[in-house]
């Protein structure tokens, strides 16, 4: 009976641990993504500001993804961890500041946008990340980064005119010390625009690095910088 007991109790155990690994799943760095409120919404694809109102004219964040360096990422890790906007009181006016949405239509208070994130990526990085950490991670990377002030001290504007690509990327590079990926989109006239800036950043959330791998994917050699 004893040895009957002990190999059932083992077993669960076993259980435990491998849901455990499950639950806590292994990955190589962060993207950390932000994007220019402007080249999101003059697209044929429809924009609405959420109900906080127009965002500032300024990067905002799209999201803080783990991914492993094959360029492939783990996505819905954790489906008992549940988004819970009560775990984030001390962070809503920054998030609403520095993370609207503007995907929803019609307009949002952006938590569906946070929601998204947190089950598709951020569940992911429960190993070394909790909820609150998770978006305050994000959050503080956003300060460090300062994209807008840093294109701004190299002369480039969000005035809607041309930019050289490789000019974005040492005016980023120069003040954040690591190289960017860019990411461009068209325009409703079908010119190619500055969308997406994303920088890598090491497993514990903190500290920028340069990238193991970058998406795929590019853009042309000079990109407009839409006005917001």
């Amino acid at each position: 009976m004893e040895h009957k007991y002990c190999s059932i109790l083992f077993k669960l155990l076993i259980l435990q641990c491998l849901s455990l690994l499950c639950v806590s799943q292994d990955f190589d760095f962060f993207y950390f993504v932000q994007q220019w409120p402007a080249s999101y919404c003059d697209t044929k694809q429809s924009c609405c500001y959420p109900t906080s109102g127009k965002p500032a004219a300024d990067f905002s964040i799209h999201g803080l993804w783990p991914n492993y360096k094959d360029g492939s990422y783990p996505s819905n890790c954790d489906a008992d961890s549940p988004f819970n906007q009560a775990e984030l009181s001390d962070l809503a006016s920054n998030m609403q500041k520095n993370w609207p949405s503007l995907q929803a239509c019609p307009s949002s208070n952006s938590v569906g946008f946070w929601t998204h994130e947190w089950v598709k990526h951020g569940t992911c990085s429960e190993s070394v990340l909790d909820q609150h950490g998770y978006f305050a991670s994000a959050l503080n990377l956003k300060q460090r980064s300062s994209l807008l002030q840093s294109l701004n001290r190299a002369g480039i504007e969000a005035d809607g005119k041309s930019y050289s690509l490789q000019n974005i990327k040492e005016a980023l590079k120069e003040a954040i010390g690591y190289t960017p990926w860019i990411e461009c989109n068209t325009d409703a006239s079908g010119n190619s625009q500055l969308y997406q800036i994303y920088l890598c950043v090491d497993t514990s959330g903190s500290d920028f690095i340069e990238c193991p791998v970058f998406p795929k994917g590019k853009c042309s050699s000079a990109i407009e910088f839409p006005s917001f």
